[in-house]
């Protein structure tokens, strides 16, 4: 009975130090998904983006899963039927319902955000943009999804998510480290700047040396526990798209009162009739302005093909005589504090130096040649060499790439100050990995530090050695002591 006694007791020992001896188990993270409608003056698109419940020093690590085009033209071109707006977002949301889970999309964060267009709208008739966005979220809200907003940003958030995109795609941020099986901050960090043209806004931010004498230029970003300070401005009415519309204008004010004006930039032989009601229905190109002959009448721009008229005309656009004598100043009198490091230059700038078939890295010489060459083509070889190379290119928009490249240069060089050097610091691109370059993806990281940190999901338990040798000895125990009581 003393040997019976000594051996429950063993075993209940055994049995409590079973219990005791546990350790947190810690459980694969939930994957998390969000999206972003980037609402732009020219078109719209959708991104879903997803990421671990177990964030990294507080930002999550956000990839891209889907992109949709939505068919038409941007949102704030609905003014006159808002109802639209809403209903042209319904395709797109359709899809991003079919890769994001079933059980997950109630909690889905969805957002839009609208950039230049709804600004210039905003400016020119508040009513009917309110009326856009109300619709906008009218049709989300009816999506099992956590609708969160519809706004407008403003050029400077367009520019700062722009630049937190493109370092956390080139891992300028964080890294992972197969042999540390951890994320790290690279040791010599390369900082790049961002540049991105619109159709009605453009874009340049990047982190200069020193501080940023003009606070209202500045922004302080905290991302993967480091502070950053960097300099962003956003120039609205410097997009492709109204750019286009301002130098139409000044041709046709300095030509005035003909009904036939020669356009440098477009090639020979194309034509072009607008309407001179046309300019009045934007901001940019300034309806008052009393130069502008009154009436609905219409003007043909007929193309010239002159690489150097084009250059002239476009420098016009630019108030560079406002800067003075001042080096940290692009035009307007605009402050900018000198340039530092490499750039991205992405949406527009991207595609139309595609169009001329640059490869990276080629000097500045040889992009003139080629803009050059390309300015003093005829509209029929523009045309059968524009849809040979690229058949599913918007046939309005091929007359349109001289002017566009000689104003990408009169802004990176003239405006921006890049020169010979600095010029093989700009790389042309529109994706990084696997995700497009643009502002939606720094808007998503931002607001991953607005859903609660959460810690790993743990449950009480215990180390499998720890149960196998426990239960073995309670089974010898229990067998020991039926052999002993049965003796």
């Amino acid at each position: 009975s003393a040997i019976i006694g000594v051996l429950v007791a063993l075993s209940i020992i055994a049995l409590v130090l079973s219990l005791v001896r546990v350790e947190d188990v810690t459980l694969p993270p939930t994957v998390k998904y969000g999206m972003v409608f980037d609402a732009g003056s020219s078109h719209t698109s959708l991104f879903v983006y997803e990421w671990d419940s177990d964030k990294e020093n507080d930002t999550g690590v956000v990839s891209q899963t889907l992109s949709c085009d939505v068919q038409g033209q941007g949102i704030s071109s609905y003014a006159n039927n808002p109802s639209e707006a809403g209903n042209s977002l319904r395709e797109c949301l359709d899809k991003a319902l079919q890769v994001v889970p079933a059980e997950k999309q109630r909690d889905v964060p969805a957002y839009l955000g609208a950039t230049a267009g709804m600004r210039l709208l905003r400016e020119q008739n508040s009513s009917a943009a309110e009326q856009i966005l109300a619709e906008v979220a009218k049709t989300m809200q009816e999506y099992p999804v956590a609708f969160k907003g519809a706004q407008i940003l403003t050029g400077e958030e367009e520019g700062t998510y722009g630049w937190i995109t493109v370092n956390y795609l080139l891992d300028s941020f964080t890294k992972y480290s197969p042999k540390a099986h951890m994320w790290l901050r690279p040791e010599a960090a390369n900082i790049f700047g961002a540049l991105d043209l619109g159709g009605a806004s453009t874009q340049i931010t990047f982190m200069p040396e020193g501080s940023v004498l003009s606070q209202n230029k500045a922004s302080e970003l905290t991302l993967y526990g480091y502070s950053y300070n960097i300099y962003t401005h956003s120039y609205l009415c410097y997009g492709q798209n109204e750019m286009l519309k301002r130098l139409a204008k000044e041709l046709i004010v300095e030509s005035s009162p003909r009904t036939r004006v020669h356009h440098p930039c477009y090639p020979k032989g194309y034509k072009e009739t607008v309407s001179l009601s046309s300019f009045r229905a934007s901001p940019c190109t300034d309806g008052s302005d009393p130069r502008l002959p009154l009436g609905d009448s219409s003007v043909t721009l007929e193309g010239r093909g002159n690489a150097s008229g084009c250059l002239a005309a476009l420098r016009k656009l630019f108030n560079f005589s406002a800067c003075g004598q001042s080096q940290d100043c692009t035009f307007d009198g605009v402050y900018q504090p000198p340039l530092r490091g490499q750039f991205i230059a992405f949406s527009a700038f991207y595609y139309n130096f595609k169009f001329l078939n640059l490869t990276e890295g080629q000097p500045l010489s040889v992009v003139r040649e080629a803009i050059e060459g390309l300015c003093t083509r005829s509209w029929e070889d523009v045309c059968s060499s524009g849809w040979r190379h690229y058949p599913k290119e918007n046939p309005k928009r091929l007359p349109k790439y001289c002017a566009n490249a000689n104003y990408i240069l009169t802004l990176l060089l003239d405006a921006y100050k890049f020169n010979e050097t600095s010029w093989n610091n700009i790389f042309f691109q529109m994706k990084a990995g696997s995700a497009d370059v643009g502002w939606t993806l720094g808007y998503m990281l931002n607001l991953t530090n607005m859903v609660p940190a959460e810690a790993p999901a743990r449950l009480k338990g215990h180390r499998p050695s720890l149960w196998a040798a426990a239960i073995t000895f309670i089974i010898l125990t229990l067998i020991l002591g039926l052999a002993a009581l049965l003796l």
